[in-house]
């Protein structure tokens, strides 16, 4: 029979237990109750421990929990993903070391959640259009390339611009992505953070994302945090047709807390 472990979720601040329902990761309906020490504790369930199977469903799984610990807990901590303890003395002892620690980011986090913010472009053809236009060296090199062959001064410079100056154009045109990125990331990253305790930027997935921010914020500035969402297309006019923003949250704070147990942890 295998040996259950217990699936950590996150930590909050708390001496009472509590039983937070048939959630745990896994789909077999275990219980998420609480593991305390002192003033602190840990969100659990009953988990194989085997090794894990990281996808989707359990990702999600592990986030539900956290966001449910949420509805009832201002100040949330949570725990990487995929991290489990052997029994609860090992949740207690952990708890006992980095009591501190865990303390004063339950007070730096207190009444905070995190928003998610995606910044799209609509046409790809209206982005790398402008690229040309704002490049002239981009410009005038995809110019030569366009030229019918019988336009050319010579056969020397129809060699030059074969395939090593499209590839060469290519580079160029990818270099000149990644700054428009950049450059239009902070232009609305400066209107956002206004209502923000912190924010980060995250890695763009496609080249339609140009931006992929995740902003903290105070509980109750989260309407104001929403008129400026709102407002960014009146404010920016050049923008309305061009963009589009996918807004999501109130979300768990993993992107300004994440707490991470290496397996030597426990052995202390």
């Amino acid at each position: 029979m295998e040996q259950e472990g217990k699936y950590i979720y996150c930590i909050i601040g708390t001496k009472q237990e509590r039983n937070f329902g048939p959630l745990g990761i896994g789909g077999r309906g275990d219980e998420v109750l609480t593991i305390g020490y002192d003033e602190l504790s840990m969100v659990v369930s009953n988990h194989p421990m085997t090794r894990f199977v990281v996808n989707r469903e359990n990702m999600l799984a592990h986030e539900k929990v956290i966001e449910e610990v949420m509805k009832e807990f201002d100040s949330v901590l949570p725990v990487r993903f995929g991290t489990i303890a052997s029994n609860a003395d090992e949740i207690r002892n952990l708890l006992d070391r980095r009591y501190r620690e865990f303390k004063n980011l339950l007070r730096d986090m207190d009444h905070k959640v995190e928003l998610g913010v995606k910044g799209i472009w609509k046409s790809m053809d209206i982005i790398f259009k402008e690229i040309v236009e704002e490049n002239k060296e981009i410009k005038e090199l995809k110019e030569k390339i366009q030229k019918p062959p019988h336009q050319l001064s010579n056969k020397s410079v129809n060699k030059t611009i074969g395939v090593g100056a499209k590839m060469e154009v290519g580079k160029m045109v990818e270099r000149a992505l990644v700054n428009k990125k950049e450059r239009e990331a902070e232009r609305f990253v400066d209107v956002l953070r206004r209502t923000s305790v912190d924010y980060r930027l995250n890695k763009t997935i496609s080249n339609e994302m140009f931006m992929n921010a995740a902003f903290l914020i105070d509980k109750g500035r989260e309407r104001e945090f929403d008129n400026l969402i709102g407002d960014l297309s009146d404010e920016y006019d050049e923008y309305k047709d061009r963009i589009r923003f996918m807004y999501v949250g109130p979300l768990p704070v993993f992107n300004f807390v994440n707490i991470v147990i290496y397996p030597e942890e426990w052995e202390r």
